[in-house]
């Protein structure tokens, strides 16, 4: 079997090689594959490309992007990804961008250190490249200020040296999110490397697999054997891909060679098959069913009647993705999957109106917005003058000025404790909503909800998710949103969506997705913004035939 090697860079960012050259390195070295993966950068990927038509390699297009976590820098590489597409290269401008103001930034303060460097002497020195630190320790190195690379970082450019300058980074979800937008697979680099503790480590991984992280570097050319198995393990526990690489710069790392690294390196060819035939069942495009659950998914009893739920379990049978999308607060919501015995790789929790993504196999927060705490005391202070019930929440409760009639309504179907809260400012954890509850007057609570949004326009959304419930959540959250977000996380096509509802808050969900359903029960307003009309309502099967059409057109 052929060796790959999935970490490879080039002088287009701070390797010695050229891309042709690598090509050329690579050949001899017999590998069946490699990737390019210049650090925020795609540069030589044509040229590289290229260059090996014809000849007895693959050049695998991709980058590797520096991101900023928790004070750590995590870096994550893309691969296979559509680096030919013009959004793409607009979004790799600004972290050019970015590296180009904090290379100035350090040009100046080395100056002010008594060394004759400018920007444009290390463009000149190194043309076509992305600056990096190493970049730096070369032309230290080479103009005599320094006795040895190392000494750059240690007196003049390390993270704490007094010429440092930290750049704006993508969090590592972000990255993950940009490559899945355009394609491709996105890796975490290089694990061992961040000294994590394993508990760390694992938040981590965690955090990425629910943002769509798709394979974790598991072999690498500083890991030792234990290294390697724990990296398998945990790739194992997240269901995740293994990819392996040497992390190749040629002379800016010595004895570090392409393919074997320090000498025991070997990444085996069946490693990208299995990822290619990721991308080729990916490619398939599987479909994305998002549900409101009250009025919708749940009859009046609140279950999945025999007939919806048949066709539900088929559709999910099939490998597509299912995601509740509700008002309920995210633990309500979790009971209805524990009660009806939902479960799976592709089951998704949308809860509080669209602010809250949650994976249910895997139990992580994919992405969560919040009111700031400052609205809460406000807002509550306009309900009382007005006479309208508000209650917010925390992460296990619902938080009430008093236990009102109001109150007990809602908790006849929100089964959730209810902590007692008069006043709002006492609060200290940021909510996904607040809610308003008003029993015997719509009209009333929709007069409200203008007033609220005039007032806070661009910082909040309001929507009625029933006639007595008004819901109050981040203007960027709503259920709309998350529609487009789970999808990209996903990297399933908008084409390849469905979103069924009943009510005002539903209709963001309904107009995001290719096909909109309304319920036969649904309101005018939900109906008129709809693609398909039910013909029976929630209490008979009426989301059963779309359950089964999406079934069919996988």
């Amino acid at each position: 079997m052929r060796a790959v090697d999935l970490h490879v860079h080039s002088t287009k960012s701070d390797g010695s090689l050229t891309p042709s050259e690598l090509v050329d390195y690579a050949i001899s070295k017999n590998l069946a594959a490699f990737a390019l993966t210049d650090h925020d950068s795609i540069d030589g990927l044509e040229e590289a490309i290229s260059y090996a038509k014809g000849k007895p390699i693959e050049v695998i297009p991709g980058i590797e992007f520096s991101t900023e976590y928790q004070g750590r820098d995590i870096h994550i590489v893309g691969i296979y990804f559509d680096y030919e597409n013009p959004a793409f290269l607009s979004r790799i401008q600004t972290f050019r961008d970015s590296r180009t103001l904090r290379n100035e930034k350090m040009c100046r303060r080395l100056q002010e250190e008594g060394i004759d460097i400018t920007y444009e002497k290390l463009l000149a020195e190194n043309p076509d490249s992305v600056i990096t630190r190493s970049h730096y320790a070369e032309y230290l190195f080479r103009h005599g200020y320094i006795k040895n690379r190392k000494e750059a970082f240690e007196r003049y450019i390390g993270d704490h040296c007094k010429c440092f300058v930290p750049r704006e980074k993508i969090t590592p979800a972000g990255a993950v999110k940009l490559i899945l937008e355009f394609g491709g697979i996105p890796i975490l680099a290089h694990p061992v490397l961040y000294h994590m503790t394993k508990g760390q480590l694992d938040t981590l991984v965690s955090e990425l697999k629910a943002a769509g992280l798709v394979a974790l570097e598991a072999v690498y050319s500083t890991y030792a054997p234990a290294d390697e198995r724990e990296m398998k393990r945990l790739a194992e526990k997240y269901d995740l891909l293994v990819s392996g690489g040497s992390d190749y710069h040629g002379d800016a790392k010595p004895g570090l060679e392409l393919a074997t690294g320090y000498g025991k390196l070997f990444v085996p060819e069946e490693l990208l098959d299995k990822m290619k035939q990721y991308l080729a069942g990916r490619d398939k495009h599987k479909n994305i069913f998002f549900t409101d659950m009250d009025g919708t998914l749940l009859n009046d009893e609140k279950i999945i009647t025999p007939k919806t739920r048949a066709a539900l379990d088929e559709f999910l049978a099939k490998g597509n993705v299912l995601a509740l999308s509700s008002g309920r607060p995210l633990n309500s919501i979790l009971e209805v999957v524990e009660k009806s015995g939902l479960c799976g790789d592709n089951l998704y929790a949308i809860a509080y109106n669209g602010t809250l993504i949650y994976h249910c196999k895997t139990k992580t927060v994919a992405r969560k917005k919040t009111l700031p705490l400052r609205l809460l005391p406000e807002i509550q202070s306009i309900c009382q003058k007005e006479g309208i019930y508000c209650q917010t929440y925390d992460d296990t409760s619902i938080l009430a000025p008093a236990m009102e009639k109001e109150t007990q309504y809602y908790t006849k179907t929100i089964h959730l404790p209810v902590k007692i809260v008069p006043d709002f400012s006492a609060i200290t954890e940021p909510p996904c909503k607040m809610l308003c509850i008003e029993l015997t007057d719509t009209e009333k609570l929709r007069d409200f909800s203008k007033k609220l949004q005039e007032r806070y326009e661009g910082q909040i959304s309001c929507v009625l998710s029933r006639p007595t419930l008004l819901e109050i959540f981040p203007a960027d959250a709503g259920k709309g949103n998350a529609v487009k977000e789970l999808c990209q996380m996903l990297s399933v096509p908008l084409a390849h969506s469905y979103a069924a509802g009943d009510e005002q808050n539903d209709i963001s969900m309904l107009e995001a997705t290719q096909h909109g359903i309304a319920m036969a029960n649904a309101t005018d307003a939900v109906k008129a913004a709809a693609d398909y009309v039910c013909d029976f309502d929630n209490n008979h099967d009426g989301l059963a035939e779309f359950f089964k059409q999406a079934t069919t057109n996988n």
